[in-house]
Protein backbone atom coordinates (compact mmCIF):
# COMPACT_ATOMS: atom_id res chain seq x y z
CA UNK A 1 0.00 0.00 0.00
CA UNK A 2 1.51 3.34 -0.88
CA UNK A 3 2.26 6.01 1.70
CA UNK A 4 -0.03 9.07 2.24
CA UNK A 5 1.33 11.73 -0.38
CA UNK A 6 3.25 9.22 -2.38
CA UNK A 7 2.65 9.96 -6.15
CA UNK A 8 0.89 7.05 -7.96
CA UNK A 9 2.77 4.03 -9.73
CA UNK A 10 3.57 5.49 -13.19
CA UNK A 11 3.33 9.31 -12.06
CA UNK A 12 5.62 12.05 -12.55
CA UNK A 13 7.46 13.41 -9.57
CA UNK A 14 7.68 17.42 -9.29
CA UNK A 15 11.60 16.53 -9.56
CA UNK A 16 11.25 14.93 -12.56
CA UNK A 17 8.98 17.20 -14.16
CA UNK A 18 11.52 19.79 -13.23
CA UNK A 19 14.42 18.39 -14.63
CA UNK A 20 12.37 17.70 -18.12
CA UNK A 21 11.88 21.23 -18.32
CA UNK A 22 15.67 21.57 -17.46
CA UNK A 23 16.47 19.74 -20.24
CA UNK A 24 13.82 21.23 -22.63
CA UNK A 25 15.15 24.96 -21.73
CA UNK A 26 18.42 23.58 -22.77
CA UNK A 27 17.14 22.17 -26.17
CA UNK A 28 15.47 25.46 -26.89
CA UNK A 29 18.43 27.48 -26.14
CA UNK A 30 20.40 25.30 -28.59
CA UNK A 31 17.78 25.77 -31.34
CA UNK A 32 17.51 29.72 -30.64
CA UNK A 33 21.03 30.22 -30.74
CA UNK A 34 20.83 27.98 -34.49
CA UNK A 35 17.95 29.99 -35.60
CA UNK A 36 20.37 33.24 -34.82
CA UNK A 37 23.10 32.00 -37.14
CA UNK A 38 21.13 31.03 -39.71
CA UNK A 39 19.61 35.04 -39.86
CA UNK A 40 23.36 36.18 -39.41
CA UNK A 41 24.30 33.83 -42.67
CA UNK A 42 20.95 35.77 -44.19
CA UNK A 43 22.32 38.78 -43.33
CA UNK A 44 25.51 38.54 -45.02
CA UNK A 45 24.00 36.83 -47.99
CA UNK A 46 22.30 40.10 -48.47
CA UNK A 47 24.92 42.48 -47.84
CA UNK A 48 26.79 40.56 -50.77
CA UNK A 49 23.84 41.11 -52.97
CA UNK A 50 23.49 44.45 -52.75
CA UNK A 51 25.03 47.08 -55.36
CA UNK A 52 28.29 48.12 -53.90
CA UNK A 53 27.61 51.57 -55.35
CA UNK A 54 24.66 51.77 -51.85
CA UNK A 55 22.09 52.62 -54.79
CA UNK A 56 19.63 49.71 -52.97
CA UNK A 57 20.80 48.94 -49.57
CA UNK A 58 19.69 45.38 -48.39
CA UNK A 59 16.58 45.47 -46.91
CA UNK A 60 17.05 43.22 -43.17
CA UNK A 61 13.25 43.25 -42.14
CA UNK A 62 10.59 42.04 -45.01
CA UNK A 63 6.95 42.78 -42.94
CA UNK A 64 5.20 39.87 -46.50
CA UNK A 65 8.19 37.44 -44.79
CA UNK A 66 7.06 38.19 -41.15
CA UNK A 67 3.28 37.71 -41.96
CA UNK A 68 3.75 34.78 -43.73
CA UNK A 69 6.17 33.02 -40.97
CA UNK A 70 3.71 34.16 -38.41
CA UNK A 71 0.32 32.62 -40.35
CA UNK A 72 2.58 29.49 -40.85
CA UNK A 73 3.24 29.37 -36.89
CA UNK A 74 -0.31 30.03 -36.39
CA UNK A 75 -1.65 27.78 -38.39
CA UNK A 76 0.77 24.61 -37.24
CA UNK A 77 -0.11 25.76 -33.58
CA UNK A 78 -1.28 22.81 -31.92
CA UNK A 79 -1.57 24.15 -28.26
CA UNK A 80 -1.65 24.20 -25.69
CA UNK A 81 -0.11 27.83 -25.72
CA UNK A 82 -3.06 30.10 -27.30
CA UNK A 83 -1.73 31.32 -31.19
CA UNK A 84 -1.59 34.97 -30.16
CA UNK A 85 1.01 33.78 -27.24
CA UNK A 86 2.76 31.99 -30.06
CA UNK A 87 3.10 35.06 -32.33
CA UNK A 88 4.06 37.41 -29.44
CA UNK A 89 6.99 34.60 -28.36
CA UNK A 90 8.07 34.39 -31.77
CA UNK A 91 8.37 37.68 -32.85
CA UNK A 92 10.47 38.42 -30.04
CA UNK A 93 12.46 35.61 -31.49
CA UNK A 94 12.09 37.61 -35.07
CA UNK A 95 13.29 40.49 -32.88
CA UNK A 96 16.45 39.60 -31.47
CA UNK A 97 17.62 37.65 -34.59
CA UNK A 98 16.84 40.54 -36.69
CA UNK A 99 19.16 42.69 -34.36
CA UNK A 100 21.63 40.41 -35.19
CA UNK A 101 21.04 41.18 -38.97
CA UNK A 102 20.52 44.86 -38.58
CA UNK A 103 19.06 46.79 -35.43
CA UNK A 104 15.89 48.44 -37.03
CA UNK A 105 15.48 52.05 -36.00
CA UNK A 106 11.87 52.71 -35.55
CA UNK A 107 10.27 56.33 -34.74
CA UNK A 108 7.18 56.72 -32.87
CA UNK A 109 4.85 59.27 -31.47
CA UNK A 110 6.03 60.31 -28.04
CA UNK A 111 6.92 61.10 -25.52
CA UNK A 112 8.16 57.53 -23.55
CA UNK A 113 4.70 55.65 -22.15
CA UNK A 114 2.16 56.25 -25.27
CA UNK A 115 0.17 53.85 -26.73
CA UNK A 116 1.87 54.44 -30.19
CA UNK A 117 5.12 53.14 -28.17
CA UNK A 118 3.72 49.88 -26.88
CA UNK A 119 1.97 49.66 -30.45
CA UNK A 120 5.18 50.12 -31.47
CA UNK A 121 7.13 47.28 -30.16
CA UNK A 122 4.20 45.05 -30.57
CA UNK A 123 4.97 44.89 -33.79
CA UNK A 124 8.66 45.34 -34.18
CA UNK A 125 9.75 43.18 -30.55
CA UNK A 126 11.73 44.93 -28.12
CA UNK A 127 14.83 44.21 -29.97
CA UNK A 128 14.48 47.32 -32.18
CA UNK A 129 16.07 50.62 -31.67
CA UNK A 130 12.89 53.17 -30.55
CA UNK A 131 13.19 56.93 -31.24
CA UNK A 132 10.54 59.00 -29.54
CA UNK A 133 9.20 61.78 -31.87
CA UNK A 134 7.24 65.11 -30.37
CA UNK A 135 4.41 65.18 -33.30
CA UNK A 136 3.49 62.76 -35.64
CA UNK A 137 4.36 65.43 -38.45
CA UNK A 138 7.92 64.54 -36.92
CA UNK A 139 7.61 60.93 -37.27
CA UNK A 140 6.61 61.13 -40.79
CA UNK A 141 10.11 63.73 -41.33
CA UNK A 142 12.13 61.81 -38.89
CA UNK A 143 11.63 58.65 -41.28
CA UNK A 144 11.60 60.45 -44.79
CA UNK A 145 15.16 61.81 -43.75
CA UNK A 146 16.34 58.30 -43.14
CA UNK A 147 16.79 59.47 -39.47
CA UNK A 148 14.63 55.99 -39.30
CA UNK A 149 13.63 52.79 -41.29
CA UNK A 150 9.71 53.00 -40.20
CA UNK A 151 7.48 55.13 -38.10
CA UNK A 152 4.34 54.43 -36.49
CA UNK A 153 1.02 56.98 -36.01
CA UNK A 154 -2.07 56.18 -34.83
CA UNK A 155 -5.01 56.35 -37.58
CA UNK A 156 -7.77 55.86 -36.23
CA UNK A 157 -9.71 54.83 -32.83
CA UNK A 158 -12.81 52.71 -32.63
CA UNK A 159 -14.91 55.35 -30.82
CA UNK A 160 -13.62 58.45 -31.88
CA UNK A 161 -12.99 57.94 -35.33
CA UNK A 162 -9.81 59.12 -37.68
CA UNK A 163 -6.82 60.62 -36.56
CA UNK A 164 -6.73 63.92 -39.04
CA UNK A 165 -2.95 64.44 -37.98
CA UNK A 166 -1.99 61.33 -39.63
CA UNK A 167 -4.39 61.49 -42.73
CA UNK A 168 -3.10 64.89 -44.07
CA UNK A 169 0.43 63.53 -43.48
CA UNK A 170 -0.67 60.94 -45.74
CA UNK A 171 -1.30 62.88 -48.41
CA UNK A 172 1.71 64.82 -48.40
CA UNK A 173 4.39 61.63 -47.75
CA UNK A 174 6.74 59.83 -50.20
CA UNK A 175 6.22 57.58 -47.50
CA UNK A 176 4.25 54.24 -47.81
CA UNK A 177 2.45 51.98 -45.52
CA UNK A 178 3.94 48.55 -45.07
CA UNK A 179 1.85 47.58 -41.88
CA UNK A 180 -0.49 47.95 -39.61
CA UNK A 181 -2.13 46.54 -36.41
CA UNK A 182 -4.62 47.25 -33.32
CA UNK A 183 -4.17 47.80 -29.88
CA UNK A 184 -7.05 47.74 -27.40
CA UNK A 185 -7.12 50.91 -25.40
CA UNK A 186 -7.64 51.18 -21.69
CA UNK A 187 -7.30 54.52 -20.05
CA UNK A 188 -6.29 55.02 -16.42
CA UNK A 189 -6.86 58.28 -14.52
CA UNK A 190 -3.32 58.57 -13.10
CA UNK A 191 -2.28 60.74 -10.43
CA UNK A 192 1.46 61.72 -8.59
CA UNK A 193 2.05 59.90 -5.75
CA UNK A 194 1.73 61.82 -3.37
CA UNK A 195 -1.53 63.90 -5.05
CA UNK A 196 -5.01 64.49 -3.35
CA UNK A 197 -8.21 64.32 -4.84
CA UNK A 198 -8.86 67.42 -3.27
CA UNK A 199 -6.12 69.41 -4.82
CA UNK A 200 -7.03 68.53 -8.29
CA UNK A 201 -7.57 71.09 -10.70
CA UNK A 202 -6.93 69.46 -14.14
CA UNK A 203 -6.53 66.10 -16.27
CA UNK A 204 -4.37 66.10 -19.31
CA UNK A 205 -4.49 63.69 -22.10
CA UNK A 206 -4.46 63.80 -25.94
CA UNK A 207 -7.88 65.48 -27.05
CA UNK A 208 -8.61 61.84 -29.00
CA UNK A 209 -8.07 60.31 -24.97
CA UNK A 210 -10.33 63.04 -23.12
CA UNK A 211 -12.92 62.45 -25.93
CA UNK A 212 -12.88 58.59 -24.91
CA UNK A 213 -13.46 59.36 -21.57
CA UNK A 214 -15.52 61.99 -21.93
CA UNK A 215 -18.63 60.29 -19.87
CA UNK A 216 -16.49 59.21 -17.12
CA UNK A 217 -15.52 62.68 -16.66
CA UNK A 218 -18.53 64.04 -17.09
CA UNK A 219 -20.13 61.74 -14.47
CA UNK A 220 -16.73 62.14 -12.08
CA UNK A 221 -14.83 64.95 -12.20
CA UNK A 222 -17.12 67.95 -14.29
CA UNK A 223 -15.18 70.25 -12.67
CA UNK A 224 -11.72 69.51 -13.60
CA UNK A 225 -10.71 71.78 -16.54
CA UNK A 226 -9.73 70.06 -19.54
CA UNK A 227 -6.01 70.34 -21.18
CA UNK A 228 -4.95 68.67 -24.36
CA UNK A 229 -1.82 67.48 -24.63
CA UNK A 230 0.21 66.60 -27.59
CA UNK A 231 0.04 62.63 -26.47
CA UNK A 232 -1.12 60.83 -23.26
CA UNK A 233 3.41 60.51 -22.78
CA UNK A 234 3.08 64.22 -22.53
CA UNK A 235 0.19 64.57 -20.17
CA UNK A 236 1.69 61.39 -17.90
CA UNK A 237 4.71 63.64 -17.50
CA UNK A 238 3.11 66.28 -16.36
CA UNK A 239 1.10 64.64 -13.86
CA UNK A 240 4.65 63.14 -12.85
CA UNK A 241 5.39 66.85 -11.81
CA UNK A 242 2.70 68.38 -10.62
CA UNK A 243 0.41 66.41 -7.67
CA UNK A 244 -2.39 68.79 -8.57
CA UNK A 245 -2.84 67.68 -12.26
CA UNK A 246 -4.43 64.11 -13.67
CA UNK A 247 -3.47 62.48 -16.66
CA UNK A 248 -5.28 60.06 -18.53
CA UNK A 249 -2.97 57.49 -20.30
CA UNK A 250 -2.35 53.85 -20.10
CA UNK A 251 0.00 51.54 -18.12
CA UNK A 252 3.07 51.82 -20.52
CA UNK A 253 2.56 55.69 -19.08
CA UNK A 254 1.46 54.65 -15.56
CA UNK A 255 4.74 51.88 -15.34
CA UNK A 256 7.62 54.72 -16.96
CA UNK A 257 6.48 57.68 -14.69
CA UNK A 258 5.66 56.24 -11.43
CA UNK A 259 1.84 57.47 -11.25
CA UNK A 260 -0.64 55.94 -9.30
CA UNK A 261 -3.46 54.66 -10.98
CA UNK A 262 -6.90 56.58 -8.66
CA UNK A 263 -9.54 54.80 -11.59
CA UNK A 264 -8.85 52.28 -14.09
CA UNK A 265 -10.42 51.61 -17.41
CA UNK A 266 -12.12 54.67 -17.34
CA UNK A 267 -12.79 54.89 -21.23
CA UNK A 268 -16.59 54.98 -22.30
CA UNK A 269 -16.33 51.96 -24.57
CA UNK A 270 -15.02 48.94 -23.17
CA UNK A 271 -13.98 47.61 -26.82
CA UNK A 272 -11.70 50.93 -27.36
CA UNK A 273 -9.33 50.14 -29.62
CA UNK A 274 -6.78 52.17 -32.02
CA UNK A 275 -5.36 51.20 -35.39
CA UNK A 276 -1.97 52.33 -36.20
CA UNK A 277 -0.25 52.17 -39.49
CA UNK A 278 4.00 51.54 -39.81
CA UNK A 279 5.21 53.37 -42.28
CA UNK A 280 8.38 52.90 -44.75
CA UNK A 281 10.27 53.74 -47.36
CA UNK A 282 9.87 50.49 -49.64
CA UNK A 283 6.76 49.05 -51.24
CA UNK A 284 6.10 45.49 -49.54
CA UNK A 285 5.57 42.40 -51.87
CA UNK A 286 2.28 40.34 -51.45
CA UNK A 287 2.25 38.20 -48.42
CA UNK A 288 -0.60 36.30 -49.46
CA UNK A 289 -3.36 37.49 -47.11
CA UNK A 290 -2.95 41.81 -47.75
CA UNK A 291 -4.68 44.36 -47.39
CA UNK A 292 -4.10 48.01 -50.11
CA UNK A 293 -4.96 51.81 -48.39
CA UNK A 294 -5.28 54.47 -51.48
CA UNK A 295 -6.86 57.91 -51.93
CA UNK A 296 -9.13 58.81 -54.53
CA UNK A 297 -9.92 62.37 -55.23
CA UNK A 298 -12.96 62.39 -57.75
CA UNK A 299 -14.73 65.33 -59.62
CA UNK A 300 -16.76 68.00 -58.02
CA UNK A 301 -19.77 66.90 -59.61
CA UNK A 302 -23.23 64.34 -59.25
CA UNK A 303 -22.45 60.43 -59.27
CA UNK A 304 -18.67 60.65 -58.96
CA UNK A 305 -18.41 58.80 -55.76
CA UNK A 306 -20.57 56.37 -57.26
CA UNK A 307 -18.86 55.80 -60.39
CA UNK A 308 -15.70 55.39 -58.26
CA UNK A 309 -16.87 52.69 -55.39
CA UNK A 310 -18.88 50.53 -58.48
CA UNK A 311 -15.69 49.60 -59.79
CA UNK A 312 -14.84 47.54 -56.53
CA UNK A 313 -18.13 45.88 -56.47
CA UNK A 314 -18.20 44.43 -60.17
CA UNK A 315 -14.22 43.32 -59.32
CA UNK A 316 -15.86 41.69 -56.43
CA UNK A 317 -13.33 43.28 -54.29
CA UNK A 318 -14.12 43.71 -50.46
CA UNK A 319 -13.91 47.74 -49.48
CA UNK A 320 -12.70 47.65 -45.33
CA UNK A 321 -13.87 51.77 -45.24
CA UNK A 322 -14.16 54.84 -46.64
CA UNK A 323 -13.17 58.33 -45.09
CA UNK A 324 -13.72 61.83 -46.93
CA UNK A 325 -11.17 64.18 -46.15
CA UNK A 326 -11.07 67.81 -48.07
CA UNK A 327 -8.49 67.77 -50.79
CA UNK A 328 -5.94 70.19 -51.18
CA UNK A 329 -6.84 71.66 -54.33
CA UNK A 330 -10.06 73.40 -55.83
CA UNK A 331 -12.75 74.74 -53.05
CA UNK A 332 -16.03 71.63 -51.86
CA UNK A 333 -13.25 68.89 -53.26
CA UNK A 334 -12.85 65.90 -51.28
CA UNK A 335 -10.41 63.04 -51.27
CA UNK A 336 -11.69 59.85 -49.50
CA UNK A 337 -9.33 56.86 -48.30
CA UNK A 338 -10.18 53.70 -49.04
CA UNK A 339 -9.21 50.15 -47.79
CA UNK A 340 -9.74 47.70 -49.83
CA UNK A 341 -8.80 43.64 -49.02
CA UNK A 342 -5.94 42.10 -51.85
CA UNK A 343 -2.65 43.35 -52.72
CA UNK A 344 -2.11 46.30 -55.57
CA UNK A 345 -0.01 43.42 -57.46
CA UNK A 346 -3.06 41.09 -57.70
CA UNK A 347 -4.27 41.51 -61.29
CA UNK A 348 -7.85 41.78 -60.19
CA UNK A 349 -6.84 44.40 -57.87
CA UNK A 350 -4.44 46.11 -60.50
CA UNK A 351 -7.08 46.17 -63.07
CA UNK A 352 -9.09 48.27 -60.81
CA UNK A 353 -7.02 50.67 -59.87
CA UNK A 354 -6.09 51.08 -63.72
CA UNK A 355 -9.57 51.59 -64.05
CA UNK A 356 -10.01 54.00 -61.27
CA UNK A 357 -6.92 56.66 -62.91
CA UNK A 358 -9.21 57.01 -65.93
CA UNK A 359 -12.28 57.81 -63.39
CA UNK A 360 -10.55 60.16 -60.55
CA UNK A 361 -9.17 63.96 -60.69
CA UNK A 362 -5.90 61.56 -58.72
CA UNK A 363 -5.41 58.35 -57.26
CA UNK A 364 -2.73 57.71 -55.24
CA UNK A 365 -2.11 54.39 -53.72
CA UNK A 366 -0.62 54.96 -50.05
CA UNK A 367 0.50 51.36 -49.93
CA UNK A 368 -0.28 47.49 -49.57
CA UNK A 369 0.52 46.08 -46.58
CA UNK A 370 0.14 42.44 -44.93
CA UNK A 371 -3.33 42.08 -42.35
CA UNK A 372 -2.32 42.51 -38.86
CA UNK A 373 -1.30 39.30 -37.03
CA UNK A 374 -4.51 38.43 -34.47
Amino acid sequence: MAEAGAAPEGAQTLETLRAEIDRLDLELLERLNARARAAEAVAEVKRRQAPSDGSAPPQFFRPEREAAVLARLREANAGPLPDDMVVGLFREVMSACLALEQPQRVAYLGPEGTFTEQAAVRHFGQFAAFAPATSITEVFRTVEAGGADFGVVPVENSTEGVVNQSLDALLATPLVIVGELELPIHQHFLLHPEATLEGLTAVWSHPQSLAQCRGWLDRHWPALTRVPAASNGEAAARAAGDPTVAALAGDPAQARYGLRAEARCVEDAADNCTRFFVLGRQPVPPSGDDRTSLVVTTKNEPGALLRVLELFGQAGLNLLRVESRPARRGQWTYAFFIDLEGHQAQPEVADVLAQLGERAVDLRILGSYPRPAR
